[in-house]
C-alpha cells in the first residue's frame, strides 16, 4: 500500500494537478488532492511517524480508520474565546480551501482540554489540516494530499519525508508502580467533600477525577496500545495525536455533538456498571444520567430551528463496562456551526457537573487537575463545516516510558465514596490493560 501511494506521488500529472488548483489562490489557501489506492483491509497503525505530528481516529466494528500525518496548516488558541477563534480561522481556511469536483470533501481535525485557561504539553485547542490523510472506509483506501498554495513547489519531497520515518513498534514491560493509598484517601475526602455540599443543595453532581503514572522500560509504542484498544473495545472511537514521544491517545464511548445537514445529534452518556458493580437500573445511576439529558437539551435548544428530542436511556457497551445513553437530536437554525455546539454543550454533566458554572467554580476551589486533552474534546470536521467531536475519555498522555491515565467518576446524591473509588479503578483499568505488553504490530497494509 505505501509503494502504490508513492508510486502516486511520482506521477507525472501530480504537479499540473496542484498549479491548476493553486491558480490565483492566496498562498495560505489549502490545497487537497484525492488518490484512489484500492481496497486493502487496514488500520494503518505500522504508518504512525516517528517524529512528525499525527492524527488517529477509528471506529473498528464500522471498519472506518483515518491516519493524518503532518499539518498543512494548524491553529491554536485558548482562554475563554478559544472556540470562537478556531470558528472564526477555520471559516475563513474553508472560504479558500480548493479540491477537485467531484471528490469527497478533505477533513480537519481539532482537540481541546477540559479548562479553557488550562497549560500543558499540548496546546489547549488545536486545528490542523494534515499533509496526508490516509483512509479506509470499509475496506476503500485513499490518500488525501493538502498543501498551502504557497508551497506547491516542495509539496511532494514533504509527502515523500512523512512517510519516510515511520515510527519503531516495541512492547515494553511495564515497571512495578508504587503504593496508591495515599491518593487514593485523598480522593476519598474529596467525594465526601462534594457530597456534603450536594446535600446542602448548592450543587446537584459533580464529576471527579483521578490520575495513575506508569512506567516502562522503554518508550511506549502509541501504535501497539491502540492496536490493543481496538481489540478491547471495537464499538468506541479510538483516537490519538502525537508528535514524537508525546502522545495522547485513548478510546471513547461518548460523542460530544455530530453536524450533518443542518441536523445535530448529541450523546447523554452517564451511568456506569461492570461485572460486580451496581446494576445500571440503580436509581443513582438513574438520577445521574437524567441529570446530562436534561442539561444536553437545555444547552441544544437555543441554537434549534424546532425542540430537540432525546431518545430512550439504553444500555452502551464500552469494553468491559457497561453505560447508560440516550441521543439528543435537533434541526439547527440557521448559520449555527459546529464549534457553537462545542461552546454550547461543553463540559456536559457527564464530565464537569451540574448546574454548570457552580460545579466548575467547586472544581477550581478545590484544585481539580486535568492533564492533556481529558474529557475535553477530540474531533473531525469536513471542508463544508459538518464534522463530530467526541468527548476524550478512557485516555492516557504518553512521554516517551512515562505513562499518565486519567478516569472520573460522577458524584451525585446517594453516592458512596468507595464505589465511586472503584468505577475509577475500573476505568483505569481499561487503559492499563491496552499499555501492558502485546504481540509486536504486524505490516499488514504498508505494501503490496
Amino acid at each position: 500500500m505505501i509503494e502504490r501511494l508513492r508510486q502516486q506521488l511520482d506521477a507525472a500529472d501530480l504537479p499540473d494537478r496542484l498549479r491548476q488548483l493553486a491558480a490565483g489562490a492566496p498562498a495560505a489557501a489549502p490545497l487537497s488532492l484525492t488518490l484512489e489506492l484500492g481496497s486493502l483491509d487496514c488500520d494503518w497503525l505500522p504508518l504512525l511517524p516517528a517524529k512528525a505530528p499525527f492524527w488517529y481516529r477509528a471506529r473498528p466494528r464500522r471498519g472506518e480508520f483515518r491516519l493524518g500525518i503532518g499539518h498543512a496548516l494548524q491553529i491554536s488558541s485558548s482562554g475563554g474565546n478559544r472556540f470562537a477563534a478556531l470558528d472564526n480561522a477555520f471559516s475563513g481556511l474553508c472560504g479558500d480551501w480548493r479540491h477537485a469536483a467531484g471528490e469527497p470533501l478533505p477533513l480537519a481535525f481539532a482537540g481541546f482540554a477540559f479548562d479553557a485557561a488550562s497549560q500543558g504539553p499540548l496546546p489547549n485547542a488545536l486545528l490542523a489540516i494534515p499533509a496526508i490523510l490516509l483512509e479506509n472506509l470499509a475496506g476503500r483506501c485513499r490518500a488525501v494530499l493538502s498543501v498551502p498554495a504557497g508551497r506547491i513547489a516542495q509539496a511532494a519531497d514533504d509527502w515523500r519525508q512523512l512517510l519516510a520515518q515511520p515510527a519503531r513498534h516495541t512492547s515494553p514491560r511495564l515497571l512495578p508502580a508504587g503504593p496508591d493509598a495515599l491518593a487514593q484517601r485523598a480522593w476519598t475526602a474529596r467525594v465526601n467533600a462534594a457530597l456534603r455540599d450536594i446535600a446542602g443543595g448548592r450543587i446537584d453532581k459533580l464529576v471527579l477525577s483521578r490520575s495513575r503514572r506508569v512506567e516502562a522500560a522503554a518508550p511506549f509504542s502509541p501504535a501497539l496500545i491502540l492496536r490493543q484498544l481496538a481489540e478491547q473495545q471495537p464499538d468506541s472511537l479510538l483516537y490519538a495525536h502525537g508528535q514524537g514521544e508525546l502522545c495522547f491517545l485513548g478510546a471513547t464511548p461518548e460523542r460530544l455533538v455530530r453536524l450533518a445537514n443542518g441536523l445535530a445529534e448529541a450523546d447523554a452518556l452517564a451511568g456506569t456498571a461492570w461485572a460486580g458493580s451496581l446494576s445500571l437500573a440503580e436509581q443513582k445511576n438513574q438520577h445521574e444520567q437524567s441529570l446530562v439529558v436534561q442539561a444536553v437539551v437545555d444547552a441544544l435548544a437555543p441554537l434549534c430551528a424546532t425542540p430537540p428530542q432525546a431518545s430512550p436511556a439504553a444500555e452502551h457497551p464500552a469494553g468491559h463496562l457497561t453505560h447508560l445513553r440516550s441521543r439528543i437530536s435537533g434541526r439547527l437554525a440557521p448559520g449555527t456551526t459546529l464549534f457553537d455546539l462545542v461552546r454550547a454543550l461543553h463540559p456536559t454533566p457527564a464530565v464537569g457537573g451540574y448546574p454548570s458554572a457552580p460545579a466548575q467554580d467547586w472544581l477550581a476551589a478545590h484544585g481539580e487537575q486535568r492533564n492533556g486533552w481529558y474529557s475535553g474534546g477530540f474531533g473531525m470536521l469536513t471542508a463544508a463545516g459538518d464534522g463530530e467531536f467526541s468527548v476524550a475519555l478512557r485516555c492516557a498522555l504518553l512521554h516517551g516510558r512515562q505513562a499518565e491515565l486519567q478516569a472520573g467518576a460522577g458524584i451525585v446524591a446517594g453516592s458512596d465514596a468507595q464505589q465511586e473509588l472503584a468505577e475509577t479503578e475500573a476505568k483505569l483499568g481499561t487503559l492499563l490493560a491496552a499499555l501492558a505488553p502485546a504481540s509486536t504490530l504486524d505490516r499488514n497494509g504498508t505494501s503490496d
